[in-house]
């Protein structure tokens, strides 16, 4: 009996060992993440496992307000009190640098014009630091919302930092208040949004066919990657990746953009990895919905339903058809 005990303790020591090496182990820092699972190699952590691999992302795991979410139409509440968005580029066009990071395009604009949104659900003026793409390896899945259950073909985020109180994304996106993301989902379609065109012609994507390739843009219009809407949801949220704080409030524009299938195609042949490791495409790079736990999904479509009061008590739920949503 003592031998099965003094056998159960060394399994025990080696486990602790184990776990503790592995939570010192320099492989465990804010990149030591991703959205599935490599083909071959050392273990990278996937969404599942964010909040339990770091302690510091632990929000990812136990966080109740969470992104990104699935939108009921039915569960809607319309807030006669969501101003229209304003964007505000002085007049000018802006440029910024495209950049692979091996999960996502992203586009991060320049310093010497600043691009600043107000209005919706914010109290403070937001400044525009980067632009997210996220798509899928088929047309059927990408967004990181979801829509009445259902995917988009791929989601651009353009992700703000309150620039009155905060000095930088990087404290912004750990404060109260903190940022604020425009959401836009995208679909395949014979023709192309004018914006998005500037970053997926094939002249300029195949410029960042590996991780860490960069591309400058100039004369760029941020106005043009919005959709012809005025019309909006919005919720608190988080960010959707690593530490996932939840500082974010989510505005998700009422009409997707769109793309051509041979712009999402050269997407799809973007490598995470650099030239000289297997290739494994970027696709599919987005986080699963998580749950939404009594938060008030807020709109300024106005369908003149009563109903039942938001918790912040002026707002009317919406009662109406799923086709009646405007998305199309």
């Amino acid at each position: 009996m003592e031998i099965v005990w003094e056998v159960l303790f060394l399994l025990q020591a080696n486990f602790i060992v184990c776990i503790s090496a592995q939570q010192n182990s320099p492989k465990i820092h804010e990149g030591w993440w991703a959205y599935k699972e490599v083909v071959q190699g050392s273990f990278v952590p996937v969404p599942s496992f964010w909040g339990l691999v770091n302690s510091a992302w632990n929000l990812c795991s136990v966080g109740k307000r969470q992104s990104p979410v699935n939108i009921e139409t039915s569960h809607m509440i319309f807030d006669p009190f969501l101003t229209p968005l304003r964007i505000n580029t002085g007049g000018r066009k802006v440029s910024g640098t495209m950049y692979n990071t091996g999960r996502h395009v992203s586009l991060r604009l320049d310093k010497e014009h600043l691009v600043n949104i107000s209005g919706g659900p914010m109290t403070y003026s937001h400044r525009l630091e980067e632009i997210r793409l996220h798509f899928g390896s088929e047309d059927s899945q990408g967004s990181e919302h979801l829509l009445n259950g259902q995917a988009f073909s791929g989601e651009a985020q353009l992700i703000h930092y309150n620039h009155e109180l905060y000095t930088n994304v990087t404290e912004a996106a750990k404060s109260p208040n903190g940022l604020v993301v425009v959401s836009i989902f995208i679909k395949v379609s014979d023709s192309s949004n004018p914006f998005l065109n500037r970053m997926l012609n094939r002249d300029t994507i195949t410029r960042i066919t590996y991780k860490n390739d960069a591309y400058l843009l100039q004369g760029l219009n941020i106005e043009e990657l919005y959709p012809e809407t005025s019309s909006f949801i919005t919720y608190d949220g988080s960010m959707t990746i690593p530490p996932c704080y939840e500082t974010a409030s989510w505005i998700i524009m009422n009409k997707p953009v769109y793309i051509t299938r041979m712009q999402m195609h050269s997407l799809r042949l973007l490598s995470q990895n650099q030239p000289s490791q297997i290739f494994l495409s970027m696709s599919d790079n987005f986080r699963p919905v998580q749950p939404l736990n009594n938060r008030c999904i807020r709109t300024n479509i106005n369908f003149s339903l009563q109903g039942k009061d938001c918790p912040n008590n002026r707002a009317q739920k919406l009662q109406y058809r799923v086709n009646e949503w405007l998305l199309k």
